[in-house]
């Protein structure tokens, strides 16, 4: 039997459920899909990317960048733009990588996010 595996969602977790969903909002130009005050949802073209307060149901998280989401835009130039607007600190600047041109920053809540935009 052959197992087929398709990833439909990951988490990254927040200390301020609000102010997170208010930066998502901002930055994917889109209202939540599920809120909730442990869990929410941002539904990305059938993607779930989930904001999870892990402080409220006590679980210890090891906070750091071993885990990296990664968004891909189609112009990085006006994504740029938006990270400006939120005042989001770019942790590795804007490189060509391949066939694309790549950068992280953090989020409001600290989480380092990758973006990608073809060349």
């Amino acid at each position: 039997m052959e197992l087929n595996y398709r990833i439909r969602s990951l988490y990254i977790c927040v200390k301020d459920m609000d102010r997170a969903i208010e930066f998502y909002e901002e930055l994917l130009g889109q209202k939540v899909t599920e809120r909730n005050e442990i869990y929410s949802v941002f539904d990305i073209k059938g993607f779930r990317y989930g904001l999870f307060a892990n402080d409220k149901t006590k679980e210890k998280k090891t906070w750091g960048n071993n885990c990296l989401p990664s968004f891909e835009v189609s112009d990085i130039d006006f994504f740029l733009k938006k990270l400006e607007e939120l005042n989001c600190p770019i942790v590795f600047p804007l490189t060509v990588i391949g066939k694309n041109k790549v950068l992280e920053f953090a989020d409001s809540e600290g989480n380092h996010i990758e973006v990608t935009s073809p060349i």
